[in-house]
């Protein structure tokens, strides 16, 4: 007879970003992806909606309902609104499992500290997990991008998310070099929104700018000549406007944040040790994450550093799959985790 202990709820892994939450749940593969948003009602201090529709309703909202992203720069910024994001997606990947009580892999970017580390842990418990294991973000990529993490050889991964980009060395299950910096995608669309400012005396709204850097960003030198209308309040008369911008102008705008990817890649690269840079060159850099979707950044980055570029095949989902390795075996992979009592 079969042991009924379905109420426990099958073992999730979560990619906990600034942008998108994903959650993987054990031999079904993801499950939940979903914008960072929470819309809560401030008369009644109920949810209204989460993810997708809550991100809808950025700057449409009215002034009792406020739009929330409970991350920045890939830590939690608000614990109560993160704990009540966390719980919704934790019951959507467990649809029929009212009472699951899983136990929860979550990726975290490799700068965090102790007291970030424990915000988490404390948002994923009070989200109903019955145990909860930390992962660094660039470890789970590197699993991930199915690279052999527990092998002697290194190897290099950079994860340009939402909120951080990280640059991190992995030998052995362990990172043996790591720069964390807060530059991402959403400093891209800050970049573009106060070009646009400046350049064209409009204001843009987050969904725009954002809806600009995917369509027409990009790193390339020359390729400037397309462009696409934008509409946004006119600064000087407060009325709506439209105005062009082209591809020249956009990568003007996020240059000085490439340019903050590149360097910390340098850096990285630097503090290798010896007997791991011969690899590093045989192997290459792995690049993963939604910004590695930008246009041209694997060209920018190889021709800096003058070593090939691996751009993986799912870089939005490298880190919830990696976390999602771990949740399949546990046992084999309990190096890969963070202790508790970090500091």
């Amino acid at each position: 007879m079969r042991f009924p202990w379905g109420w426990l709820g099958r073992d999730l892994a979560v990619d906990l970003g600034t942008a998108n939450t994903l959650v993987y749940v054990r031999r079904k593969g993801v499950v939940v992806d979903e914008p960072s948003v929470v819309a809560i009602n401030l008369h009644t201090d109920r949810i209204v909606a989460v993810g997708t529709a809550a991100k809808e309703m950025i700057g449409r909202t009215p002034p009792h309902i406020v739009t929330l992203r409970p991350l920045k720069d890939g830590v939690i910024a608000d614990l109560d609104a993160a704990e009540r994001m966390l719980r919704h997606f934790i019951q959507l990947a467990h649809r029929s499992r009212y009472l699951a009580k899983p136990r929860v892999v979550v990726a975290v970017p490799s700068g965090t500290t102790s007291v970030e580390q424990r915000a988490v842990r404390e948002a994923a418990y009070e989200a109903g997990a019955r145990r909860v294991h930390i992962i660094e973000e660039p470890m789970a990529a590197a699993i991930g991008a199915g690279l052999n993490v527990g092998d002697t050889t290194g190897n290099m991964v950079v994860d340009v998310g939402g909120g951080t980009t990280e640059v991190a060395i992995v030998s052995l299950g362990g990172v043996v070099v790591s720069k964390s910096v807060r530059v991402g995608g959403d400093e891209l669309d800050e970049a573009i929104v106060n070009y646009v400012k400046k350049e064209h005396s409009l204001l843009l709204g987050e969904r725009t700018a954002e809806h600009i850097k995917i369509t027409m960003g990009t790193v390339r030198p020359g390729d400037g000549d397309a462009s696409t209308p934008i509409r946004g309040r006119d600064l000087v008369t407060g009325l709506p406007k439209t105005a062009t911008i082209t591809k020249a102008e956009v990568r003007e705008a996020i240059e000085d944040q490439v340019q903050t990817i590149v360097d910390a890649v340098q850096t990285t690269l630097d503090q290798c040790p010896a007997e791991l840079a011969g690899d590093l060159l045989d192997n290459g850099i792995v690049l993963t994450g939604g910004g590695a979707l930008l246009d041209g950044l694997a060209d920018r980055l190889g021709e800096a550093i003058g070593m090939p570029i691996h751009l993986v095949d799912r870089p939005l989902h490298s880190v919830v799959l990696g976390a999602g390795r771990c949740v399949e075996d546990f046992e084999a992979m309990q190096d890969v985790f963070l202790p508790e009592n970090r500091r």
